[in-house]
């Protein structure tokens, strides 16, 4: 499907992130965002994709752990608000497991869909599932990890839209290598567009999957701290990856930034800039990045009398 805007039609985010997929130039580098706010910040910079991190929208919406206890419903409601503040941005979001059995991943995939979401990602753990960078976690066979492709890719079909599938596995620590490609090659060969092979070790073992999957496109988790390189974005471009993410970017620079804040408050009564001799932020300007300009700039064209001389 077609955006149109004054008759004239223009991709839709999922269409332009099938074109950067396909654009042998490109390897994405997607910014992790788990709100609104951060979600503006890096449309602000003006990157190609967004990437909706499960564990920050856990943490944002929720004040808990990644410990698979975020909803669909949790999920959604956050990706639909995220995908539509720049509709022409692609997002690509966290969908976990889908959620139960093929009818729920069915449902899971419908709603991303109707979401605006241009692409989601679905594991092979088991529904009450953990973030992938922290040990014991446990699989479903493999014959239920493909079937939620194929109730994925059914769904996609019955939607008259679209969605870039991608397949994740985080069976490299469980099962090792041979068996995480085996199930990512099942799950591409059902539909799925994208390979993400979760907790990979080291550069060679990155290089061999980007070629055994090829001409799949791969993914890259980028988790400073956690069980994989710390490739750049570049790095992966130059192993193979078409789309890196960096799904704790926002999260590990709130925490120390917003830690030192409530600890000068808590100690001194009042907050300094947290960098010395750094800028403070006023709310005019704090809201102009979330839109200020434009709304008031809406709200005259519309004949608004509110904002006629500005706020």
């Amino acid at each position: 499907m077609m955006a149109q805007t004054n008759g004239t039609k223009r991709p839709t985010a999922v269409e332009k992130l099938r074109a950067l997929l396909a654009d042998p130039s490109k390897t994405l580098g997607c910014p992790g965002v788990y709100d609104g706010y951060t979600a503006r910040i890096a449309l602000q910079e003006g990157f190609d994709c967004l990437y909706m991190t499960g564990a920050g929208t856990t943490m944002s919406k929720l004040g808990m752990a990644d410990m698979g206890i975020a909803t669909m419903n949790d999920m959604v409601e956050n990706a639909s608000m995220i995908a539509n503040i720049d509709p022409d941005v692609p997002l690509i979001a966290d969908a976990d497991t889908g959620y139960g059995g093929a009818i729920m991943v069915g449902r899971t995939v419908t709603q991303y869909i109707r979401a605006g979401v241009a692409g989601m990602h679905l594991e092979d753990q088991v529904v009450n599932k953990r973030c992938g960078h922290l040990k014991g976690k446990q699989l479903v066979p493999l014959d239920e990890y493909v079937n939620r492709f194929k109730a994925a890719c059914l769904a996609r079909d019955a939607s008259h839209g679209d969605i870039v599938l991608i397949a994740r596995t985080d069976a490299l620590q469980s099962f090792g290598y041979d068996e995480a490609i085996a199930r990512l090659k099942a799950a591409v060969a059902v539909g799925a567009d994208v390979a993400f092979l979760e907790g990979v070790e080291n550069r060679e073992q990155a290089e061999k999957f980007c070629k055994e999957l090829a001409p799949t496109p791969c993914l890259f988790n980028n988790v400073p701290g956690g069980v994989s390189p710390d490739f750049s974005v570049q790095e992966a471009r130059e192993i193979g990856y078409k789309i890196v993410i960096f799904p704790a970017l926002a999260i590990e620079v709130v925490y120390p930034a917003v830690r030192a804040a409530v600890r000068q408050l808590k100690e001194k009564g009042r907050t300094d800039s947290v960098e010395k001799g750094g800028k403070r932020w006023s709310p005019r300007e704090l809201f102009q990045v979330c839109g200020l300009n434009e709304l008031m700039e809406f709200d005259v064209k519309a004949g608004g009398k509110g904002y006629a001389s500005g706020a």
